[in-house]
């Protein structure tokens, strides 16, 4: 089933390699979670963090300002997360970002981490592209075809995209079902060329 909305977003715009530097800060993150039990607690606290980054442009000038001295952006960051609630867990490792001098690219390496997390998980993303916004009736109809296909564990991350004039663009890992209005009149026009 589909899991939080900005966690599949995030996920969904990251690929996860375990050898570069969003993949060795996501991974250590991950194995301190599970280590410590907090895994889930991680995740939600993850997503919150994802979403005051997206929401709050004073923080986001924090985390990007590069003339701030290394401690006094890290006390900065770390001491706003404690004031939100944030547990220790993602405090040291914000603490560890922004000691490294990392923290612009610290919206980079929860990405990874979530894709870490479908990935242990066994979620797989969703790409769906359509004319207009999806209603709830059309989402539910999405997940069960996917379910009937195989795919039981998906998150649906949704773009639109006007062009298609309607129907949907779905791209599952290396699958690509295109079932698009403009698609379908690509191959009419095709076919119809071909008889002529």
């Amino acid at each position: 089933m589909a899991t939080g909305g900005t966690m599949a977003a995030a996920a969904a715009s990251s690929v996860f390699t375990a050898n570069d530097l969003k993949g060795r800060y996501a991974t250590a993150l991950y194995e301190l979670a599970e280590e410590e039990r907090a895994l889930n607690k991680v995740i939600e606290e993850a997503e919150n963090l994802l979403k005051i980054i997206d929401e709050s442009p004073d923080f986001q000038k924090v985390l990007d300002n590069r003339a701030l001295d290394t401690a006094e952006s890290r006390n900065l960051v770390v001491e706003t997360l404690k004031q939100a609630g944030f547990g220790q867990i993602i405090q040291n490792f914000v603490g560890v970002v922004a000691n490294n001098r990392r923290l612009p690219r610290l919206k980079e390496f929860l990405s990874a981490f979530f894709t870490l997390v479908n990935n242990r998980r066994g979620v797989m993303t969703a790409t769906v592209i359509s004319a207009h916004p999806l209603d709830d009736a059309q989402r539910s109809q999405l997940q069960a075809k996917l379910a009937e296909a195989g795919y039981t564990k998906v998150n649906i991350q949704e773009r639109i995209d006007s062009s298609l004039l309607g129907g949907l663009v779905v791209r599952v890992g290396a699958q690509l079902y295109d079932a698009s209005l403009k698609s379908r009149l690509n191959r009419l026009h095709n076919v119809m060329k071909g008889a002529a």
